[in-house]
Formats: structure tokens, sequence, C-alpha cells
């Protein structure tokens, strides 16, 4: 539960480099909101840590002895679920292992500066700071995996036709790569429906989700390339740091525009797009996450007698995203996680 405003958020730091652990404590200190609580060398002392001190959220880094970033997470969902957010490195294995720490449970991540050890931390301090408060007041979970709907069958569509299928534009931020986890694998392959898939992740992690999703489940799942042509059955991750835009035609084009609410990719650019092009086939959902990029997009679906929904606060992890879009009126159906998986097949 989210502590009350009088008084410090209190945070367990977890790193094995005693170097970072200093780095990140004086950061915190230093911003004032936050009270460091303790500090520990390795995972498992994290996990004893946690069930001793109770701390609000937790830093923890991801190769350390005796229990790694994903196996601490895992711990301490078991015993005392309590809000992480991971450090990661800006390489390949770092996203691989940032997401199995998201599997366990943690709510969310920041990339180290230049994905090294360094106590220069600037670069990194007003995500760091915003994730841990917002991270305080969320709903740490595990997901159970979900089964394959069906083995992947090859789908070709080389044109869109003004009566194709419909496309599903889904938005969302903190706590995604879990939820689309426990979404995205039960659509079976033969679904009518393209999907472009905004989550608000760096350039160097997009990648990673779309492979991880693509090997949990049995609709096609990669990243967005300028040029593609959605086609049903097929699933698209716009690439961090490039808005994804619906062309005529259904065409896919990757933007370098400003960012919008604070996002590039933003769901907003996305949504609006795709309600211009498809109108009425569009569908747009939204999801766990920060701030309330989604609820202009949903509108403009809504408004082109599209459907919309969103994700309940039960389910999310950040209820931040689908309660702007609720509180604007533009929500045709609130569900939650599991019933959102059923809800697509419907469709």
């Amino acid at each position: 539960m989210k502590p009350s405003s009088d008084r410090k958020l209190r945070v367990l730091v977890v790193d094995d480099s005693l170097f970072m652990r200093a780095a990140v404590a004086k950061l915190l200190t230093s911003d004032g909101r936050f009270e460091v609580v303790g500090q520990a060398k390795d995972g498992a002392e994290a996990v004893d840590r946690v069930v001793a001190l109770q701390p609000d959220v937790v830093t923890m880094d991801f190769n350390m002895p005796k229990m790694n970033g994903a196996e601490s997470v895992r711990a301490i969902m078991a015993k005392r679920p309590t809000p992480v957010i991971m450090f990661s490195a800006h390489t390949k294995q770092g996203a691989r292992e940032t997401f199995e720490a998201l599997a366990a449970g943690a709510v969310d991540f920041v990339t180290k500066p230049g994905g090294e050890v360094s106590a220069d931390l600037r670069g990194i301090a007003d995500d760091l700071i915003s994730k841990l408060v917002a991270a305080s007041g969320a709903r740490p979970r595990v997901l159970a995996p979900v089964q394959q709907a069906k083995p992947k069958t090859p789908v070709h569509i080389s044109t869109w036709p003004p009566t194709g299928p419909r496309v599903l534009v889904v938005g969302v931020s903190t706590g995604g790569p879990a939820a689309l986890s426990r979404v995205i694998p039960t659509l079976p392959a033969t679904i009518r429906f393209a999907i472009l898939i905004v989550q608000h992740m760096p350039a160097s992690f997009t990648a990673t989700l779309a492979e991880r999703l693509n090997g949990l489940s049995a609709v096609s799942v990669r990243e967005a390339r300028h040029g593609d042509i959605p086609a049903a059955g097929m699933v698209f991750i716009a690439p961090g740091d490039r808005h994804l835009e619906v062309g005529d035609g259904g065409v896919l084009n990757l933007t370098d525009g400003a960012p919008v609410n604070g996002c590039r990719p933003s769901v907003d650019v996305t949504m609006a797009s795709a309600a211009r092009v498809f109108g009425r086939r569009a569908i747009g959902l939204v999801m766990t996450g920060m701030g309330r990029d989604g609820a202009a997009g949903l509108a403009s679906i809504k408004h082109a007698d599209g459907i919309t929904l969103a994700q309940d606060q039960a389910t999310s992890v950040i209820f931040g995203m689908p309660k702007a879009a609720i509180d604007a009126g533009v929500v045709d159906e609130v569900l939650s996680l599991d019933d959102i998986a059923r809800r697509l097949q419907e469709l």
C-alpha cells in the first residue's frame, strides 16, 4: 500500500557492488522523499532484509551472488510481496535478464548509465525517482504462465483490402511485459485481426520483448518495421523511441516526431492513426501503466465507432493509464486481465 504523504518512502537498496549501493543511497537520500532503510549485497540477503525491514520499495541489480535478481524477486513475492525496481544493462542479455525479473514479479526497471556500474546516476535520476514513487503504490504480483493457444501456422495476407480484418491497438506501460505475457499467448494463430502493441520501453528492449512473446505465442510477434502491412494473426510491437503510425492502406510507418505525453512511442499517436485508417474496424485496449497516454487515442477510436477496452484496477500493477481513459468516458468495457484475453477471442 502506498504510504501516506507525510512520511518518506522506505527503500532497500540491493546490489553486489558497494560502489553502486552507495551511489543509489546517496541519490535517494538527497532527494528528500526517501529513507534508505537498509542495503543488501546479494539476492539471499535481500530476501531476508525485505522480511525484516518491510521496505515500501526495493531497487535491485540482476547479476548477484547466491541469488540473481529474478530468483530474489520470486522469493520476495513468495514471502512478502514488495514492489521491486530492477537495474538493467543496455545489452540484449541485460534485456533478457530484465524480462526474467519482470516475469518473476518486479514492477519496472531502469537502465544503468551506459549499461555499466557508475557512480554518476544523474542521467537516470528522474526516471528512477519517478518509478520508485509510482511503484510504492503498485500491486506486485506473479502471473502464472499460460499455455500456448495452438501451434503456429503460417499466415499470408499480401494486401490489405478495404473489407479486411480488424486491427487491435494495445497501449501499455508499467507492468506491461507480464500482462502481455498473460494475454497474447492465449490468442489462436487463426485470430481475425492484426495487433499493434505500444509498450513504453527503451529502444534496446522492445526487440527482446517481441522475441519473448513470439516464443510463448501461437500468433507471430515481432518488432514493427517501416513499411510493414498488418495481417490477421500478426503482432507488431512499436520499436522503442519510435512512434508507430498507420498510414494509408494500413501501411505501418515509424517516425521520429516529438514525444507525446512524454512518450515515444506514444499510444495516442498509434491509436489516432488507426482510427483514421480503420474507423469502426479499430479496437483499442489500454492496460496497466503510469500516466495518461492512450486516453486521447481511445477517444479517437470511440469517435470512429470502434471498440474501446481498458484493464481494471484490481489486475493493473499501476492503474494510471486505464483510469485516465475511464475517467475521460471513452471506455466501452472495463475488464480484468483474464477477461481481456477471453473478450479478444470473442471479438
